[in-house]
């Protein structure tokens, strides 16, 4: 049996690095089509499944109503966002780093007092740190987006290496790097592609991720229009097709570990509700692009929240075993 698994294991994550070659074709050639793509056919399959699996894992957190405190959040987020626009530019952010301080403590903490505390701690502290630019670009633009997408997926799969031990799987975690970096080093022309109205128009709610990224990474243009940048230039091109490689290979990463994680399995009832709830948003999708993004918006950033005590998880494994406590 201990064979056979770590074959397993060996045959995933050499899958694994297939899937990443192949997510990085696409990408140079269609960035801006294959995240579109991506983004509305194997995202929110992505976060039914993920969920669900959660679930069932209690969430990582030491609560059994945990995940009810990240959800108001999340509720909390849509409703500045769509319903009742934010009053500045801090207000969103706060509410992720909230959610992010909370999972923390949910998952560190099991005594009730001493979660009021530092629950309450870390309220007075996001009310009374000084805000600017940089807060709102970090917390919330790249936190729940390429962080998400990229650093946290990376973090994830070492933690599984460290677990496993196998050189496949250490194999795999350099390759995500050296192949994220490859867009950046490479610097591909832009191939004769051209970013049609449909994706412009359909790309919109992500564009600022674009824009910040090209300043983050420092490359330079001579054009001072964002939109020409973004859609037309070869610095736009180099942003784009790091975004959609690393959400691309977020979510396949996520289902080609299906025999390991076993999120599939689940009762017939919750597997016709998940498959239901997905068939009907890509017929959003479908039927106009913004229309399945607002529609779809709460579930996404549900599964960002719901993820953030797993993430922490995998942090607090990858420096347990490089900084092991001598007990």
């Amino acid at each position: 049996m201990l064979k056979l698994s770590a074959l397993n294991n060996d045959q995933i994550n050499y899958a694994n690095i297939g899937l990443m070659i192949f997510s990085a074709i696409l990408a140079f050639v269609l960035p801006f089509e294959l995240f579109l793509f991506s983004y509305a056919i194997l995202g929110p399959l992505h976060y039914l499944t993920e969920i669900g699996w959660l679930h069932k894992k209690n969430y990582f957190t030491k609560g059994k109503y945990d995940f009810v405190f990240l959800s108001v959040l999340c509720a909390l987020v849509f409703y500045f966002s769509f319903i009742q626009p934010a009053k500045n530019d801090s207000q969103i952010p706060n509410i992720i780093l909230f959610g992010l301080l909370l999972s923390l403590i949910f998952v560190l903490i099991k005594d009730n007092l001493y979660r009021i505390v530092l629950s309450l701690l870390a309220l007075i502290g996001i009310a009374m740190a000084s805000t600017g630019m940089m807060y709102f670009v970090w917390v919330g633009v790249f936190l729940p987006t390429i962080i998400h997408v990229f650093v946290f997926t990376w973090a994830f799969m070492l933690y599984g290496v460290i677990k496993n031990k196998s050189f496949s799987g250490y194999l795999s975690v350099a390759a995500l790097g050296l192949i994220a970096m490859s867009f950046f080093l490479i610097k591909a022309p832009g191939l004769q592609y051209q970013v049609s109205s449909y994706v412009t128009k359909s790309y919109d709610l992500f564009y600022l991720l674009n824009t910040f990224l090209i300043d983050f990474f420092g490359l330079s243009t001579n054009s001072k229009d964002s939109a020409t940048i973004v859609y037309n230039t070869n610095a736009g091109f180099i942003i784009m097709r790091f975004i959609a490689f690393s959400y691309t290979y977020h979510y396949l990463n996520w289902f080609s570990k299906t025999s390991i994680i076993q999120w599939h399995k689940v009762p017939k009832r919750t597997l016709l509700i998940t498959l239901s709830i997905w068939i009907f948003s890509m017929a959003l999708y479908v039927v106009d692009y913004n229309i399945g993004l607002k529609a779809l918006y709460f579930l996404s950033f549900l599964h960002v929240f719901l993820e953030f005590p797993l993430n922490i998880t995998s942090f607090q494994g990858i420096f347990r075993a490089i900084l092991p406590v001598k007990k």
